[in-house]
């Protein structure tokens, strides 16, 4: 694990398994002892939160749910929802008992805001898709590495993609959404330029 006095700011291209670390940066902690009333995990891209997106709630329901004289693991899932997220996040990060897991879409913690806004607070973990290494072990099996290859490279390197069973149409559409999403929400909405061709893979 990292240390405790900077926020770990995850970033990455959409899809590429953000918020399947966190869970397992949870899975370790409830493993070594951390009590689960230590652990609070907010995804929010879940409507239950739309009420904690002004960050003044969300500090304040952040320290109400956590436990005294321990320290207490925060992660906050898509947190560019928040707006002025980092004031949030300045006045967790000063408070002793308190550690600080964020990500967000690649339109808001990019390096260089990421400096700017949490300057010489935060530590980026950057994620990309899965290695060809990676995609192997996922699939426990590395006979016909060549064919595999072709597969990966044709098939993709994003993770949900190995549940697909090599069904190309169903890689194809997937893949869309994601490129779609990006171009609209990273791109076009960042940027305020007109939305683009639907892709058709």
């Amino acid at each position: 694990m990292y240390p405790s006095q900077t926020i770990k700011a995850l970033t990455g291209i959409r899809r590429c398994g953000k918020s399947t670390l966190l869970e397992l940066f949870r899975s370790w902690l409830l493993e070594n002892g951390v009590e689960p009333g230590q652990i609070q995990a907010i995804n929010f891209e879940d409507a239950s939160y739309a009420d904690l997106t002004d960050y003044r709630a969300l500090h304040d329901h952040i320290l109400k749910n956590c436990r005294s004289g321990a320290m207490n693991y925060i992660f906050l899932d898509e947190v560019q929802n928040v707006k002025d997220f980092q004031k949030m996040a300045d006045s967790l990060f000063i408070r002793k008992n308190i550690d600080l897991y964020i990500t967000g879409s690649n339109a808001c913690l990019l390096s260089g805001e990421l400096a700017t806004l949490l300057s010489g607070r935060y530590v980026e973990i950057h994620l990309l898709p899965l290695s060809f290494k990676e995609y192997l072990s996922a699939l426990g099996d590395r006979r016909d590495l060549p064919q595999k290859y072709r597969s990966y490279v044709t098939g993709s390197s994003f993770p949900y993609t190995l549940k697909l069973n090599g069904d190309a149409e169903q890689i194809r559409d997937y893949l869309g959404g994601i490129y779609h999403t990006i171009v609209l929400k990273d791109v076009v909405e960042r940027k305020k330029y007109p939305p683009p061709p639907r892709w058709n893979g």
